[in-house]
């Protein structure tokens, strides 16, 4: 075979280990293995060792070999630097094994055979492709149908690497048209098996399936009522691929497509239903396709409705019935949470959110705002109806549902109403059920078209939180979340009497429902309901909190997760409301109890921090009772987490430590610092080590989410407590100023946001011609104005980078306004759309400063400036001075010149300035 031969002493060890494996009852036996396992990895010629197991011991029991197998499969990057010999003699292995007599040594093999063609491809292994595609006309058919399963899988996880030229030919010019052939087999596994195959080279545009397409599609219409259901299943899927990617091909056919695909979505099995149902998912995506979906909305909608009633498997996975408040969760409920620490934006004109970005999709899973700053990943998974955790038709259907109604509005109503009037109103409790889920969905499409219907359902969604059925009352909850926004509107006394007030007081019931479901619902859409009302809920504020507290003492450890947010988006909402002494004595008690619980490694600390960030923030000088324990600890967990990455960095075989109680204790310093401001002083300047020495460790943390939050502490403390950080500025300003990427890596643009910003706070409280400021002036301007000419950089860092340059100009103008024409025009782009409030205040004092001090540095840019200027919505009257005083000053200076210039502005431009400044 080769010339690698294994050492008997090396296999015997690993065979062992193998053997002690399978002891799963012992917990130090396991980690001991896992260790050894490790330190195999490092062997050059582990791989061939897994290998010779696998495919030439069948003295062994099969489930040892499967083993091998399996560890051969994980650790399959490791051929990638392993010798000639240990390479050639683990692909002949693997290939040998595929053929073995057991079934359980062919499926491991052929795991290892899809991860090594996937790591080498195909072309530094033609002979394993072409072993496959010589086996798909064996005489056997099991062996046909194990070189399909390993065809399929490569197809699937690598198409492009199978479409490529290997010595003059191109594989798939042959196996394409095979495949198409083998879509007509007499089996059925393998049948499915090359429709399969041959939609997965549908998205990567792989000319050799486009030569073929039209047979292709005739072979789907041919499979189309194939009996078997799997063979459906792939039909659905090529089709839904083929309308993603080649939309053309299918529009000549598309009544016939429309018709099989409707009754696909009716299919008894739900694995074909689910795949047709993706169609419309995928058609209603598209807003090429919405002429041509349009007239198909009468018949998909209500088709789509009915796939939303829970099936008997939901109900059998859900269980949903019992009153399970005081049932402890277990561990498998409880899904990782991602933390991501603080991030400085602004909020722009006309974008009608309140900052929060939090956005929910029509079967509740949370989306994030399409702002270029977001690289937030979205987890499918994540659902507030919460019926498992697997995608399914229910989900796909609500989805659909949710982008028709983006896409059609008040046409998707007309078609809906009253098939959702028979459902809202029957006997079924399941029927209800679905009904109320299509409400929730429809919400941020149709809200225009279902508000008249609003003072009707509202009243009806309130009622039906007293259903018996724990899952009605969930799904209401989610509903009425989805509706907050029409329930707050501070439209009439009446209004709040009718349909806020009700709202609030049925949600509060839900957050103490005895079924643990309606409780994780209820709080969610709460938070919702106090993101949307704000300042509205404060004074509702004690009725609110002691609901809240009850809560801590009825909450098992996944809803208290979601307690935590509630109360944390409740403190954001209200602000300073919640510095009122009742309120503050209700709150802080069971909060510190949970603290005091609660070791510094727990997981649960991070989303109570969290919470307390926003709390401190809100109560301000409220918190200072509680602030001393609070500091201390956060100081420890940062101190405590750099000397734990420090260990880790001088010894990286150990577990990275977890970066998420670092950041989020920076983040509660930064709460602590914004409400109490220099009171914190005895605690900071009494700190050993000093906080603002580890800060400035933390601004070094190869990791972006803790440089992010450091930065963020260091503008918060510049604009609270700014006496206290100022002898650590020249340290500081030389990590910030290495900061500053005018095309930072997606992972770290929050941390360059958080530097600019904080850049222009530290600015600011130098003030003016500060001497000591005046070294640092040129290197930070050399390096925002480039973020802001940068035509990649996000919008947000644009933001950013201007007010921190206005800022920087304002307290230095002689200095920056000889820079002028460089950035003016890119200046005034970035921040025109942005909300009036003080940071775009003080940014703007700052760029008239620069032109009062060199006017010729505006001249190229003056149509961008009056627009910036025109755009304002209610300057400071400082500001609005500095306007007046500049445009009258270049009319004065040549009428003729600027009238000749005004004159080509937009209509809109002009009539502002004569309006407001006379010019």
């Amino acid at each position: 075979m080769t010339s690698w031969a294994p050492q008997q002493a090396a296999l015997q060890e690993i065979l062992q280990t193998i053997h002690e494996s399978t002891d799963t009852s012992n917990s130090a036996v396991q980690r001991t293995i896992t260790h050894k396992l490790n330190n195999f990895t490092r062997a050059p010629d582990y791989v061939a060792y897994l290998a010779y197991i696998l495919s030439s011991m069948p003295q062994e029991e099969d489930r040892f070999r499967t083993i091998a197998g399996y560890l051969l499969k994980n650790n399959a990057r490791l051929i990638l630097r392993a010798s000639p010999d240990v390479l050639t003699f683990a692909k002949s292995a693997v290939l040998l094994a595929f053929n073995d007599p057991s079934i359980m040594i062919r499926n491991a093999a052929a795991q290892d055979i899809v991860a090594f063609l996937g790591i080498l491809e195909p072309r530094n292994w033609p002979e394993c492709l072409q072993q496959l595609v010589h086996m798909l006309d064996a005489p056997n058919v099991e062996q046909q149908e194990a070189a399909f399963n390993v065809l399929e899988r490569a197809c699937e996880d690598y198409p492009r690497k199978l479409d490529v030229d290997i010595n003059g030919t191109w594989p798939l010019e042959y196996m394409i048209p095979k495949f198409i052939v083998l879509s007509e087999h007499p089996n059925a596994k393998m049948r499915a098996h090359a429709i399969a195959c041959l939609s997965y080279f549908v998205p990567i545009g792989c000319q050799s399936l486009f030569a073929h397409i039209d047979t292709f599609i005739a072979c789907l219409f041919k499979r189309a009522s194939d009996e078997d259901s799997a063979v459906r299943k792939h039909v659905c899927q090529a089709l839904v691929l083929l309308l993603a990617s080649r939309p053309e091909k299918l529009m000549p056919e598309m009544a016939n497509v429309a018709e099989y695909m409707l009754y696909s979505t009716k299919d008894k099995h739900e694995n074909v239903a689910l795949e047709a149902c993706e169609f419309w998912l995928t058609f209603a995506e598209d807003p090429d396709l919405s002429p041509y979906l349009h007239p198909l909305l009468a018949k998909v909608a209500p088709v789509l409705l009915d796939c939303m009633v829970y099936s008997e498997d939901d109900l059998l996975w859900l269980q949903g019935d019992e009153e399970d408040a005081a049932v402890p969760d277990k561990d498998t409920d409880i899904k990782p949470r991602h933390y991501g620490g603080k991030s400085h934006g602004f909020e722009r004109e006309g974008n009608g959110e309140d900052g929060s970005g939090k956005r929910v999709g029509a079967y509740g899973e949370e989306l994030a705002e399409g702002d270029d700053d977001d690289y937030e990943d979205l987890d499918d998974d994540e659902f507030a109806d919460e019926m498992s955790t697997e995608w399914n038709l229910r989900k796909c259907a609500a989805a659909a549902l949710d982008v028709l109604a983006v896409r059609f509005g008040a046409d998707l109503l007309n078609v809906l109403l009253e098939p959702l009037k028979t459902k809202l109103w029957s006997d079924d409790w399941l029927q209800r059920e679905s009904g109320i889920l299509a409400l929730g969905a429809m919400a941020e499409g149709c809200i225009d078209a279902i508000e008249p219907h609003l003072p009707t359902l509202v009243p009806y969604l309130i009622n039906t939180l007293n259903d018996p059925k724990p899952l009605v009352r969930s799904i209401t909850c989610w509903t009425l979340g989805r509706y907050a926004s029409w329930c707050t509107q501070p439209i009439s006394t009446e209004h709040k009497n009718n349909f806020f007030v009700p709202t609030l007081e049925g949600l509060l019931r839900m957050v103490l429902d005895n079924n643990k479901r309606v409780q994780e619902a209820g709080c969610s859409a709460f938070a919702t309901l106090e993101e949307d009302a704000g300042p509205e809920l404060a004074p509702y504020l004690e009725p609110v909190l002691r609901n809240l507290v009850f809560a801590f003492d009825k909450y098992q450890h996944k809803n208290m997760l979601i307690l935590y947010d509630a109360v944390g988006t409740l403190a954001d909402a209200v602000g300073p409301a919640l510095q009122n002494p009742t309120y503050v004595e209700i709150l802080m008690p069971p909060l510190l109890k949970r603290w005091s619980k609660l070791k510094d490694d727990d997981d649960d600390l991070i989303p109570l921090l969290e919470c307390l960030a926003s709390v401190t923030i809100a109560m301000g000088s409220a918190f200072l009772p509680y602030a001393g324990p609070i500091f201390e600890r956060c100081h420890t967990l940062v101190h405590t987490s750099l000397l734990q990455y420090q260990a880790y960095q001088q010894n990286p075989e150990m577990d990275e430590p977890d970066r998420s109680f670092l950041v989020v204790a920076l983040d509660l310093l930064s709460g602590l610092t914004q409400g109490l401001g220099m009171a914190l002083e005895q605690h900071i300047s009494g700190s050993v080590p000093n906080l603002l020495e580890l800060l400035n460790v933390c601004l070094k943390h190869p990791h972006a989410a803790v440089r992010q939050s450091g930065y963020a502490l260091v503008g918060d403390m510049a604009m609270n407590c700014f006496p206290l950080l100022r002898t650590h500025v020249p340290a500081i300003m030389q990590e910030l100023i290495a900061q500053l990427d005018p095309e930072p890596k997606v992972e770290f643009i929050s941390a360059c946001n958080n530097a600019a910003w904080a850049v222009g706070e530290i600015a600011l409280r130098f003030g003016r011609d500060d001497a000591e400021f005046q070294q640092w002036v040129h290197p930070l301007i050399s390096r925002l104005v480039p973020i802001l000419l940068h035509p990649k950089a996000p919008r947000s860092l644009h933001e950013n980078a201007a007010v921190s340059i206005g800022r920087i100009g304002l307290m230095h103008p002689g200095l920056v306004a000889p820079l002028l024409p460089e950035f003016a025009q890119a200046w005034c782009q970035a921040l025109y759309e942005i909300r009036d409030n003080e940071e775009k205040d003080s940014a703007f004092r700052g760029l008239c400063t620069l032109v009062q001090t060199n006017p010729a540095g505006i001249t190229k840019s003056l149509l961008w400036f009056c627009n910036a200027i025109v755009r304002w919505n209610q300057p400071s009257a400082e500001l609005n001075n500095m306007f007046q005083q500049l445009l009258s000053g270049f009319k004065q200076h040549d009428a003729v010149g600027w009238a000749a210039q005004v004159s080509t502005f937009p209509p809109v431009i002009q009539e502002r300035l004569a309006t407001r400044y006379g010019v």
